[in-house]
């Protein structure tokens, strides 16, 4: 399938052309979470050629006790700036490497307690860089380093030394005030990278979900990217007449320095699964907000879901860009949701460019709730992922022989498709939790105006617990059981699976999307990932994973991504053909990132696998370049360490034995018959 062009492409180049194009200065790889790098130094043609450069080791893991690291997740995105690959770890230690060799040049360690259990793991996806162009060229401070922390702390750091900037709050960091007493210290987190524009840094909050109604709003927090001091507060939710809290950024936000806005992706109101105390559509939950980033003034909300009860929060980086709409161009807002939808908005206005229906949606909800009768639908860009469930969907190992126990869970639970109500006999959410889209994002190369995605296909069961069963319930193993204190119903959630822990549903299991925008079409979807690191014997089944991670693409026709087996992976991107996998030593649950290093294009991504899927657990961050003269793949590289080379190389040894075990034994009865003749 050959690639579109457009009449965008000239202009969108020639931007490009007036960009740095050896830096990946951002978590999303600029300010506006393209993830599209205009590097071309890698090609289709080449990329069978790249080999490992380094690998770098954070020491977590011999470090921390294993108690600890199996409450982790690895998905930072290391930064080039300042000459250095800048990244954290899940507890919040900032490391800066050489971006050739991976040795460290700085280490900064805030040293978090490690006995809170953070309601979302330990995490960071990034840190923040800015420049302050009114201080001095060689001003300790002048680039800085921004990360929230797991124990709800803003930190500022010399991006050169990595030494505190003690003009920033007390020491260097800033504490916000939450506002109310937890429940326990980790219910509240910063997980994802401020936003900074203006002299402004942004942070949002990730909370504990389904704990209560009354659970901690979702609240976001501007500072002064000098001094610390506090500039303004937002607060998504509209109480008035309502019961909850949440609506909080726990994804990655979106910053137009130009216009001076961000852009925030808010989730749902507390609880998650049940909005009895919370009538009306809830706004601006659930919505892609636009705020002036020097006063925290509303400018428009664009809602995605009305009245959430099915924890279809925006997970997702709003990306910024412009688009060719066929009817000229326009500075868009693409924001990709967990059911997979694609809503793209006028930057100014938050206006749809293409329409959205209000659909009519699956009514009947548990006791007292109010549900919206209707939910908005995209209807020029398809989803990116189907949004529909049956028992013929349902994952079979042996057709013919009866019914599966995937099948079965599948017809004993409520399934009206999208947006069917949680409910007390159990309730099918397809897309899962999730997604669809997760925080990983989507990328957009905008000289051919398609836009890339990963997406996961799982279900959910949904199952409301009323009240007076929810003392003393004891979950199932694998299973999330929240309380939703307040509510007449607890919740428990689980990912359908079959006896053998196979996901519900027939593969693939994971998908990588790419869309042509302007004439809303699908281009191509391929299969990201095996079964090998999760099944068996290391079986490598070609059934996708689970993708709650991003991906980059490159002016060079590749996109990268990892997956949730241990290969940091290329595909074409004209085709969707995978051309390329990369060994690491764990899953690369994470986003890669692509940098130009004296002459050479470097790919990393940050290999520590995920706690809340079924991976190892690692601390490393890996980086790949193309081989040098003299230099080439080795034969391991090029057999074992493929999908299904561990498999077929067991495999192989196994059965070799076998047959030696079988000809010494023949050998054997041969020689004792010869003896007692």
């Amino acid at each position: 399938m050959t690639r579109p062009y457009h009449s965008a492409a000239l202009l969108a180049l020639l931007l490009l052309l007036s960009r740095p194009c050896t830096a990946w200065e951002s978590w999303g790889g600029d300010a506006g979470g393209s993830r599209f790098s205009p590097l071309r130094e890698i090609t289709p043609d080449n990329v069978g050629n790249l080999v490992r450069a380094f690998e770098f080791h954070t020491g977590d893991l011999a470090a921390r006790p294993p108690e600890v690291m199996r409450r982790t997740k690895f998905q930072a995105t290391p930064l080039f700036v300042e000459d250095s690959l800048i990244f954290c770890s899940p507890f919040n230690e900032v490391i800066a490497l050489d971006p050739g060799t991976g040795a460290q040049k700085w280490r900064y360690d805030p040293k978090i307690a490690v006995n809170q259990r953070p309601a979302n793991r330990y995490v960071c996806r990034g840190v923040t860089y800015w420049i302050d162009d009114e201080a001095p060229a060689n001003a300790a401070c002048r680039s800085r380093i921004f990360m929230g922390t797991n124990d709800v702390h803003l930190i500022a750091l010399d991006a050169k030394t990595g030494i505190p900037c003690a003009g920033f709050g007390h020491g260097g960091e800033v504490r916000p005030d939450i506002g109310m007493k937890l429940d326990w210290p980790g219910e509240f987190q910063i997980t994802s990278p401020p936003a900074i524009g203006r002299g402004v840094v942004v942070v949002g909050s990730a909370i504990g979900d389904n704990r209560r109604v009354d659970a901690p709003s979702g609240v976001v927090r501007a500072f002064d990217a000098r001094t610390g001091q506090p500039r303004w507060t937002f607060e998504p939710l509209k109480r008035d007449g309502i019961e909850a809290g949440h609506a909080n950024v726990w994804a990655p936000m979106s910053v137009d320095a130009a216009r001076g806005l961000v852009f925030l992706p808010t989730s749902s109101p507390s609880p998650d699964f049940w909005g009895g105390k919370r009538p009306g559509n809830n706004e601006h939950a659930n919505s892609v907000v636009a705020l002036r980033i020097e006063t925290g003034e509303l400018v428009w909300a664009f809602q995605t879901v009305h009245h959430d009860v099915w924890d279809y929060d925006l997970p997702a980086q709003p990306t910024l860009t412009r688009i060719d709409t066929g009817e000229g161009q326009r500075d868009v807002v693409i924001q990709p949701t967990k059911q997979g939808f694609v809503f793209v908005l006028d930057r100014e206005t938050g206006k749809p460019v293409w329409p959205v229906e209000e659909r009519a949606v699956p009514q009947g909800g548990a006791e007292s709730e109010m549900l919206s009768p209707t939910q908005p639908f995209p209807t020029h860009v398809p989803a990116l992922t189907s949004q529909k469930i049956s028992t013929e969907d349902a994952l079979s190992l042996l057709p013919g022989l009866g019914r599966s126990s995937c099948e079965r869970q599948f017809a004993a639970a409520r399934n009206e498709g999208l947006f069917t109500p949680p409910s007390t006999q159990g309730t099918l959410e397809f897309p899962f939790t999730g997604g669809g889209v997760s925080w990983g994002s989507a990328a957009f190369d905008p000289a051919n105006q398609i836009l890339y995605a990963n997406t996961s296909r799982a279900v959910h069961l949904i199952k409301l617990i009323p009240r007076a069963e929810a003392a003393g319930f004891d979950p199932p193993p694998g299973h999330d059981f929240g309380q939703q204190k307040g509510a007449p119903f607890a919740m428990l959630r689980g990912v359908m699976t079959s006896p053998l822990g196979m996901i519900c549903v027939k593969p693939p299991w994971g998908e990588m999307v790419a869309v042509d925008l302007r004439n809303g079409r699908i281009l191509w979807r391929s299969t990201v990932g095996t079964t090998e690191d999760l099944a068996p014997l290391g079986l490598p089944l070609p059934w996708g994973t689970p993708l709650v991670n991003g991906l980059a693409v490159t002016a060079g026709g590749l996109v990268f991504t990892g997956a949730m087996d241990a290969y940091l992976r290329a595909f074409d991107a004209r085709s969707g053909r995978e051309l390329w996998q990369g060994r690491l030593p764990v899953p690369g649950v994470a986003n890669p990132m692509t940098y130009l290093w004296k002459g050479e294009q470097y790919v990393a991504i940050g290999a520590g696998g995920h706690s809340d899927g079924p991976t190892s657990i690692g601390d490393s961050v890996v980086a790949f370049r193309l081989a040098r003269p003299g230099e080439g793949p080795s034969l391991w590289s090029r057999t074992i360490d493929r999908p299904g080379g561990r498999f077929f190389a067991a495999s192989s040894a196994i059965v070799i034995a076998i047959v030696a075990l079988a000809i010494a034994s023949l050998r054997w009865r041969r020689r004792r018959r010869v003896t007692q003749s």
